[in-house]
C-alpha cells in the first residue's frame, strides 16, 4: 500500500510537473507572442542619437540682461558634462538610484511598485510605474503616457534596446533636458531659471533637491499652491541623497532647514519697460527665421537695448503724458459700486493693467467729507484723498468752435469730483502717511526713442504709455506730420545751394501765387507776427515759418524733396511749399535716422534693434556690424599701440560741413530758441521742436555728440492738444528727462567740427562780422570763402534771398487754399 502510494505520488508529481512545464511553456510562448505583437511597430529609438530637442530662444539687452524668451516648450539644452554633479545625484536619488547598474529595467523597483500598487488600487490612488530613467526617456520621447500593459511592455523593450545602443550618460542627458518640471519648464536648466532665476551651477543644494522632487507630479508640489507638500518631497529627496552617499548628514539637515523661496522671472519694471522694444524685435526675428526657428530653434539674440535708457525713456514719457493729462481735467471713475457688500472682494475682481505706474492701485470711495475723501483698498487698508489732491480734477470738455480742450469750474469741495462708491486710481503720497493722490491713465499717447547716431543702434524705444492697453507702436507705426522738426532738412538743402547761416531772410507777409485760378499759399508764424530781415540761423533757432517758406521757395522745392528722400524721412515727397513746414507724414523711427545723419557728419544709418543672433550651437548667423577690424586681433595692449580704426557705417547723404552747420544752428535752438527746456542738462545739446496745425502733434528731437533722443506726443485719433501745447512744452521736457540719466554714461564734450569748417565771430542777430567778447557775438560755421566780409553791404543779399517771388517760369500748381489753411500756424 505504501509502495503503491509512493509510486502514485511520483506519477502525480511527474504529471503535475509536466503540466506546469507545459503551462509555463505555453505562457512563455503566449507572452513572447504578445511581446512580439505589441513591439513589432516600435518607434525607431536610433533617432535619439541625432535628437535635437526644441529649445527656447532667448533675447538679451545690450548689457546682457534677459528681457524675453520665446518657446513652445521652455527648454535650455545643457550637455551632460556641464550639469553639476549634485544635480545628477539628486535626480538619481529621487528617480533611479540603480541607474548605472541596471540594463534598462530595475526588477527590484518593479517589484516594489507592484506591491505598492495593491494598496493604490484598493484606495483609488494613481498607480506607480516603477520606471527607470531609461524607461522614462523611452516614454517621453517615443511613446504616449497612457497607462496600459501594452505601452508598459513597449517601454521596457525600448529601454533595453536603448541601453545597448547608447551610453548611460547620453540617456541621462536626454532625460535631464526633456523632462517636464512644471512652471512652463522642460529640462533642469529651464526649471532652474523659472523657479530660482539661476543657472544650474548657481543653485544651492536645497534648490537642486526641489527640482528633483518635481518629476513625480509637478502640480502636486507647486511651491505656492502646495508649499508643505513641496517642502516634504524636497526633504525626502535630500534624505535619499544622504542614504545613497551623495551628501553628508550635516549637509542634508542644513538643506532641509531652508525655506522654499521661488521667484517670478521676466517681471518687474525693467521687463515691463522693454515690452514695445521686445515685440518689435520679435516681429523682425519672425520675418527673418520663421515661427519654428524662433520658438524652437534655441536662438540667442543680443539686442541693442540699454536697460537704463529704456527705463529712463519709459519714466519720462509716462510722467510727461500724465502731466499733460492733468492739465485738462478728470474724466471720471473706473467703475461705481452699487452696494458695499464685501466691497474689498468687489474691488479685487476689477482687473487692472499690470503695467500701471509703480505705487498706483485702485480704491473705492467710502465717504465724501468736507475737506477730504475716505477711501478703501482691496486689502482693506484705508486712507484719504485731501482736497488739495483734487484741485486738478476739473471737468473736461472741448469747444464746439475749434475742438480745443477746455476745463469746467474750479474744484471747491471733494463732492465736485467724487461720489460714494466711485472706484478710482490712487497713489500714496508718502510711505509713512495715509494720504493718497487721485490718478488716471492718460488718454493722450506718444513715443520715445534713443539712438546711437554712429551705428544706428536703438538704445531705447517706448511705443506708448501702456503696452498692455495698446500694442500699437507709435515709434514705428504712427505716421504723423513732423511739423517744424522737418525744417533742419530744408535748411540743409539751402546751405548746399548757396546760403550760409548768416544769410538774411525777410520775415514779412508772404503769398505765393500761380495759375489762372489765383490759388495761393500764405504761411504765418506761430506768434502771428513778422520780424523783418533776420539771419537764417535765427529763423531756425526760433522756428520762423515765413522765413522757412521763403527759403524753400528761393532754394526750390525739388532739391528739398531730394534731401528728404535721401535722409529717409519720406519715400517720396511732393515738391510743394507746404511740405517745407513738415506737412507730410512720417514716423519717429524715420526722423531719428535722419537726425542721426546730421549728428554723425552726414552719413545715414538705419536704426537697428538686433546686434547679433546665434544658433543653438553658438554659431553667429546674423551680425549687424559687418565691419572688419584687423587691428582688433592684437593679443595684448601695448604702449604706443594705436586705437583700431573702423570704416564708417552708412552712405554719405550730406556734406559733413553742411551737417555741422545745421547742428550748430540747432545747438542755438536749445540755447536761445524753442528747445530751451534742455538747457537744464548743462552740456552741449542741440535739437528741434515740431508742432503741427491746431496743436495736433508735438515733437522734439534732440541730440548730443553721441546720442539722439526723439519724442512724439499726440492722440491716436488726432485732435488738438490745446492752446500753447507746442513741442517745446509737450515734448521737449520728456526728451530732457530721458536724456538726464542716460548722459551720466557719456563724457561732456562739444560737437565735433569736421575739416573744411571755418568758425568766424559774428553778431547772432544781424549776421555781421564782429569780435569775440561782445554781447550777442557767436562763432558761426562757414565754408572758407563764404563768411561775411566786414563793411560789405547786405542789401543785395536780402533782396535776392528774401523776395518771396516765384522764380520765372516756376508755378506751384499743387497748392490749394485748403492746404494753405490746414498749414496755417504750423510751428
Amino acid at each position: 500500500m505504501a509502495v503503491f502510494s509512493v509510486r502514485n505520488l511520483g506519477k502525480l508529481a511527474l504529471w503535475a510537473g509536466s503540466t506546469i512545464a507545459i503551462i509555463g511553456i505555453v505562457a512563455l510562448v503566449s507572452v513572447s507572442i504578445y511581446v512580439v505583437q505589441v513591439t513589432q511597430d516600435l518607434p525607431d529609438y536610433e533617432q535619439l542619437a541625432e535628437y535635437e530637442p526644441p529649445i527656447m530662444s532667448r533675447m538679451h539687452a545690450g548689457d546682457g540682461l534677459l528681457i524675453a524668451e520665446y518657446a513652445f516648450e521652455r527648454r535650455v539644452f545643457v550637455p551632460i558634462e556641464a550639469i553639476p554633479p549634485h544635480v545628477v545625484e539628486a535626480f538619481l536619488a529621487a528617480e533611479d538610484a540603480n541607474f548605472y547598474d541596471h540594463g534598462g529595467i530595475d526588477l527590484t523597483g518593479l517589484l516594489r511598485a507592484a506591491i505598492a500598487n495593491v494598496g493604490n488600487m484598493l484606495n483609488g490612488r494613481r498607480l506607480e510605474g516603477g520606471s527607470t530613467i531609461t524607461q522614462q526617456v523611452a516614454k517621453n520621447f517615443l511613446l504616449s503616457s497612457e497607462q496600459r500593459i501594452a505601452r508598459k511592455v513597449q517601454e521596457m523593450v525600448l529601454a533595453m534596446r536603448m541601453e545597448r545602443a547608447f551610453t548611460k550618460d547620453r540617456i541621462l542627458e536626454l532625460y535631464l533636458n526633456e523632462i517636464f518640471l512644471g512652471n512652463r519648464a522642460y529640462g533642469v536648466a529651464a526649471a532652474a531659471l523659472n523657479y530660482f532665476d539661476s543657472s544650474l551651477d548657481e543653485l544651492e543644494l536645497h534648490e537642486i533637491a526641489y527640482l528633483a522632487a518635481l518629476p513625480k507630479a509637478p502640480n502636486n508640489y507647486h511651491p505656492e499652491r502646495h508649499p508643505e507638500a513641496a517642502i516634504g518631497r524636497r526633504n525626502y529627496v535630500l534624505a535619499r541623497m544622504h542614504a545613497n552617499g551623495f551628501i553628508t548628514e550635516a549637509e542634508m539637515r542644513e538643506a532641509q532647514a531652508q525655506p522654499l523661496e521661488t521667484v517670478s522671472r521676466l517681471q518687474g519694471e525693467t521687463y515691463l519697460a522693454a515690452e514695445y522694444f521686445v515685440e518689435e524685435v520679435r516681429r523682425e526675428l519672425f520675418n527673418m527665421y520663421g515661427e519654428e526657428q524662433l520658438y524652437s530653434g534655441g536662438l540667442s539674440v543680443r539686442t541693442s537695448l540699454n536697460t537704463r535708457a529704456q527705463l529712463a525713456a519709459r519714466s519720462a514719457l509716462r510722467a510727461g503724458l500724465v502731466e499733460y493729462d492733468r492739465r485738462y481735467g478728470y474724466r471720471g471713475p473706473l467703475a461705481t459700486l452699487e452696494n458695499f457688500d464685501a466691497w474689498p472682494d468687489q474691488l479685487a475682481e476689477i482687473e487692472l493693467p499690470r503695467d500701471l505706474d509703480e505705487g498706483w492701485t485702485h480704491a473705492v470711495v467710502l465717504e465724501v467729507r468736507d475737506n477730504d475723501v475716505l477711501i478703501g483698498m482691496a486689502d482693506r487698508v484705508r486712507g484719504t484723498i485731501p482736497l488739495s489732491e483734487l484741485r486738478w480734477a476739473r471737468t473736461p470738455s472741448r469747444r464746439s468752435s475749434d475742438n480745443f480742450p477746455v476745463l469746467g469750474p474750479a474744484v471747491q469741495r471733494p463732492s465736485d469730483v467724487l461720489e460714494l462708491g466711485d472706484v478710482v486710481l490712487v497713489e500714496r503720497l508718502s510711505e509713512e502717511g495715509e494720504e493718497y493722490g487721485l490718478r488716471q491713465v492718460p488718454e493722450i499717447n506718444g513715443a520715445v526713442m534713443a539712438l546711437d547716431p554712429y551705428t544706428g543702434r536703438v538704445l531705447a524705444m517706448i511705443g506708448g504709455y501702456s503696452f498692455q492697453q495698446s500694442q500699437f507702436n507709435r515709434a514705428t507705426q504712427a505716421r504723423r506730420q513732423p511739423g517744424s522738426s522737418f525744417k533742419p532738412f530744408v535748411y540743409a538743402a539751402a546751405l548746399d545751394n548757396g546760403f550760409t547761416p548768416a544769410s538774411i531772410i525777410l520775415d514779412a507777409p508772404f503769398a505765393a501765387t500761380g495759375g489762372g485760378d489765383n490759388r495761393f499759399y500764405r504761411p504765418s508764424n506761430y506768434s502771428d507776427q513778422f520780424y523783418g530781415p533776420s539771419t537764417m540761423r535765427l529763423g531756425l533757432e526760433l522756428s520762423r515759418n515765413v522765413m522757412t517758406v521763403r527759403l524753400a521757395q528761393d532754394t526750390g522745392m525739388q532739391p528739398i524733396a531730394e534731401y528728404a528722400e535721401r535722409f529717409g524721412i519720406y519715400d517720396r515727397m511732393d515738391p510743394v511749399l507746404s511740405m517745407s513746414l513738415g506737412a507730410g507724414e512720417t514716423t519717429l523711427w524715420r526722423l531719428m535716422s535722419a537726425y542721426g545723419a546730421l549728428v554723425n557728419g552726414g552719413r545715414r544709418v538705419t536704426p537697428t534693434l538686433i546686434d547679433r543672433v546665434q544658433d543653438r550651437t553658438g554659431q553667429t548667423i546674423y551680425l549687424h556690424d559687418q565691419r572688419e577690424c584687423v587691428a582688433c586681433d592684437a593679443e595684448e595692449w601695448r604702449d604706443g599701440l594705436a586705437e583700431p580704426e573702423l570704416a564708417e557705417l552708412g552712405e554719405e547723404v550730406v556734406d559733413p560741413v553742411t551737417a555741422y552747420q545745421v547742428v550748430s544752428m540747432l545747438e542755438g535752438a536749445v540755447r536761445r530758441g524753442t528747445g530751451s527746456a534742455l538747457n537744464a542738462l548743462g552740456r552741449p545739446v542741440a535739437g528741434k521742436t515740431g508742432t503741427t496745425n491746431e496743436f495736433r502733434d508735438a515733437w522734439f528731437v534732440g541730440f548730443t555728440p553721441d546720442l539722439v533722443v526723439g519724442v512724439y506726443v499726440g492722440f491716436d485719433t488726432p485732435v488738438p492738444l490745446g492752446s500753447g501745447e507746442a513741442g517745446g512744452r509737450a515734448a521737449a521736457p520728456i526728451a530732457r528727462d530721458t536724456f538726464a540719466p542716460i548722459l551720466e554714461e557719456y563724457p561732456v564734450a562739444p560737437f565735433r567740427v569736421p575739416e573744411g569748417v571755418r568758425l568766424v565771430p559774428i553778431d547772432a542777430r544781424s549776421g555781421e562780422p564782429s569780435v569775440l567778447g561782445r554781447a550777442g557775438v557767436i562763432l558761426e560755421a562757414f565754408r572758407p570763402g563764404t563768411e561775411p566780409v566786414r563793411g560789405a553791404s547786405r542789401e543785395e543779399e536780402t533782396l535776392s534771398f528774401g523776395s518771396g517771388r516765384l522764380r520765372e517760369g516756376e508755378r506751384d500748381d499743387s497748392e490749394t487754399e485748403e492746404a494753405a489753411e490746414s498749414l496755417d500756424g504750423i510751428y
